[in-house]
């Protein structure tokens, strides 16, 4: 039997791997080490190609801080001062209206996260009081930057809305620091998730409804426009708690897909990861997050991970535990590379015996729907929003176990309208007074039930 090497696991690289089909950045002249700025802020604003510093009305160089100081410490001490200094810059709107300069104020900021990508802060606008994050990332001073790219083309009510960009240097000369500053949402479903399990207590099955069908239209949203997020996870399912409206976050993994074009497997989250990534494909589609948002429902139903692997390998053999060892036209819809090797036996597991005992038969379907082997026969975004587990959003009177009515649903667009196409009576709430097959949940606690 030959060896197996299959693709990797995490989200390593992701910065570097996709530049060999990146186009080249038309702000690469002008940001380049020509017109360091040294003391100054660079604020990129939209439009057309930078010719230089002299010329240009594209770059604006703003608020010179202490002249001899480390750049990027002083960039910090001045705008996330808390005993209120603040630092006036001007930025860019992100939206199709024409380019205008903001000046905005920050302050009272901290940092909230980091990684492999970058820094994110928390600062207050003093202007409007109100909170932002900001996500700073090192710039590829010879690419465009794809997440910023994407995120100015979206505009839906669940992904996460950035308002504002600016470019700042570093403490070397060469570096240059992209800076997103988007909406502000402190909770997430990672961590609501984590909260109940540490209750000992399963997610009340309306929450899992309210935030699963968001993801999925958050999904349906950036799917029509042909970009592929590549990392749907808890984490980045941000939260309103107050609401719960959930927000898909975090693009720097995301891709606009293109039919023909080779894509790199080494993304992803490793347990959220679709099994053709597993296998090294580079020609996948969306579907990869459709995978990966139904490992999240299955996560939600069963209170951990779903499939928890420890490597690239080990994740394949969680994945066949549950489904079973793909058959040779399922491993050829994942890569066609595989199909000559052999792989033991095993059968799949009942589905109704992975979940709890008492797990609506609709979310055990639901998840049966979703994670196949062959990224084609997985349900589509829209169809899984239409899929009857989500039936009792859809009942007039339907409201939050705090008697908070449901976050907005069914508000849907003109451009949504025109994807969901013959899936709009589906979709729609039910105002004809019938009665769903699916018991609503406070039918389920009404007769002692879990819900």
């Amino acid at each position: 039997m030959q060896s197996v090497m299959l693709g990797g696991e995490g989200r390593k690289g992701r910065g570097s791997a996709d530049q060999r089909d990146e186009q080249p950045n038309p702000f690469t002249r002008a940001l380049s080490p020509d017109i360091y700025c040294y003391d100054h802020i660079c604020i990129g604003r939209f439009g057309g190609r930078i010719a230089s510093i002299q010329s240009s009305k594209q770059l604006m160089f703003i608020s010179k801080l202490n002249p001899g100081s480390k750049q990027e410490g002083t960039m910090n001490k001045e705008l996330f001062s808390k005993e209120g200094r603040s630092l006036t810059v001007s930025v860019a709107l992100p939206s199709g209206e024409p380019d205008r300069e903001l000046e905005l104020q920050y302050a009272d900021g901290r940092i909230i996260g980091n990684g492999s990508f970058g820094v994110v802060y928390m600062a207050k606008v003093v202007n409007t009081n109100e909170h932002v994050a900001i996500k700073k990332v090192l710039q590829d001073k010879r690419f465009k930057n794809r997440e910023l790219q994407i995120m100015r083309r979206l505009n839906h009510q669940n992904v996460v809305k950035l308002k504002y960009f600016f470019y700042t240097t570093g403490d070397k000369k060469d570096d240059l620091f992209l800076n997103l500053i988007l909406e502000y949402i402190p909770e997430t479903v990672y961590r609501v998730s984590r909260h109940f399990n540490k209750q000992r207590q399963n997610i009340p099955m309306i929450y899992v409804k309210t935030y699963m069908y968001q993801v999925f239209r958050a999904l349906a949203y950036i799917h029509s426009l042909g970009i592929c997020h590549r990392d749907i996870k808890p984490q980045n399912l941000l939260l309103n708690s107050k609401t719960s409206v959930v927000k898909l976050c975090d693009f720097g993994s995301a891709k606009v897909l293109t039919p023909g074009e080779p894509n790199v497997a080494y993304i992803c989250s490793r347990y959220y990861r679709a099994p053709e990534l597993i296998f090294g494909a580079t020609d996948y589609t969306t579907s990869i997050d459709v995978w990966s948002a139904g490992t999240v429902l299955a996560e939600l139903l069963l209170g951990q991970p779903f499939f928890p692997g420890d490597s690239g390998v080990d994740q394949l053999v969680e994945i066949i535990k549950v489904l079973g060892t793909p058959t040779r036209e399922e491993i050829n819809k994942m890569n066609p590379n595989y199909t000559t090797f052999r792989f033991p036996s095993i059968r799949p597991h009942p589905w109704q015996r992975v979940f709890r005992p008492r797990t609506p038969n609709e979310a055990t379907d639901l998840v049966s729907k979703i994670l196949k082997y062959t990224p084609t026969s997985r349900l589509t975004p829209l169809e899984a929003m239409a899929h009857e587990f989500f039936d009792e959003l859809r009942q007039p009177g339907c409201v939050l176990p705090t008697k908070t009515s449901l976050p907005p649903l069914f508000d849907f667009t003109e451009d949504e309208l025109q994807y969901i196409g013959e899936l709009k009576e589906k979709l729609l709430p039910n105002t004809n007074g019938e009665t769903s097959s699916t018991p609503s949940t406070s039918e389920v606690i009404q007769k002692g039930g879990e819900a």
